[in-house]
């Protein structure tokens, strides 16, 4: 279930994702949340030197692993502009961070680009939940996911 406090988190990503798109990046930002509600560190991708390891969610869960004890990891919430990749998905598990809320999925990425014509990436597009277990996935979130949608096609109309 999406409360306010959730949407108020979901749109900060979103406009962190719109950051990375001025930047020349791909549209994604990601928030990292303890369980009082404050927010710990924010992220947007940082792609675009060619490194594509840079995604904010896989900084977010580094980022815990060095600043955080295991219990407030566990206690604490990841909001994210877009599902979590496998790496990235991968990451918030083994640091062992818990709930996870997202705006758009990767299943409609995954359409949205091949709607505008992009060549699919090499890494298959998996659900959060078949990367990891225990956790609470909650999205996607459509009125967000719609915006998240235009700035995908945003960064690919540049692109051409």
């Amino acid at each position: 279930m999406i409360s306010d406090s959730d949407l108020k988190h979901l749109r900060r990503c979103v406009d962190l994702a719109k950051t990375a798109l001025e930047k020349g990046d791909e549209p994604f930002g990601s928030l990292l949340v303890a369980a009082n509600g404050e927010v710990l560190a924010e992220d947007h991708n940082h792609v675009a030197g060619g490194d594509h390891t840079q995604h904010p969610e896989f900084a977010l869960a580094r980022w815990a692993a060095s600043n955080m004890t295991p219990e407030e990891r566990s206690n604490a919430t990841v909001y994210t502009s877009g599902e979590h990749c496998p790496m990235c998905a991968a990451a918030h598990g083994w640091v062992g961070l818990g709930r996870i809320v997202y705006a758009s999925s990767s299943e409609q990425l995954v359409q949205w680009l091949n709607e505008i014509g992009v060549t699919p990436s090499r890494v298959r597009n998996l659900p959060i939940h078949d990367v990891i277990r225990d956790t609470t996935i909650d999205g996607p979130v459509p009125e967000l996911a719609e915006q998240v949608r235009q700035l995908h096609r945003q960064f690919y109309a540049l692109r051409r």
